[in-house]
């Protein structure tokens, strides 16, 4: 975990999630998809968007409760520690397949930056 002066500013608020069903629907049917092998990420430009948005599903085709819920926690901490990095301007959903709930964190995390900078979300 990296030292954090303000951890306000590192958390992952209410504000940044996409919470909403209809959300979710208007990434998947506007924004385009990015897949890897533990992981898709679906993308969405708002240009009038002033904070980044993300979502996480975990069916359960990847496993139990516990697993599930397991998975969304390591992702909500790849993305919060990295959103220092996110373009303002995009909504994305983070999307784990079956083989992330037995994988180790880093593999998630690179998973997470390589379709990330594949998607262009990441700032310059």
């Amino acid at each position: 975990m990296q030292p954090s002066g303000n951890s306000a500013a590192l958390s992952l608020t209410k504000a940044k999630r996409l919470t909403r069903p209809v959300e979710f629907a208007q990434v998947q049917s506007e924004g385009i998809t990015h897949r890897g092998r533990l992981l898709a990420l679906g993308v969405l430009t708002k240009k009038e968007a002033k904070l980044f948005r993300v979502g996480f599903v975990t069916s359960k085709r990847v496993g139990g409760a516990v697993v599930r819920n397991r998975l969304r926690r390591r992702l909500r901490e790849i993305v919060r520690t990295q959103q220092g990095m996110v373009r303002k301007d995009v909504w994305f959903v983070v999307i784990a397949r079956p083989a992330a709930a037995s994988t180790s964190y880093q593999a998630l995390k690179d998973e997470w930056l390589r379709l990330a900078e594949r998607a262009s979300i990441l700032a310059p």
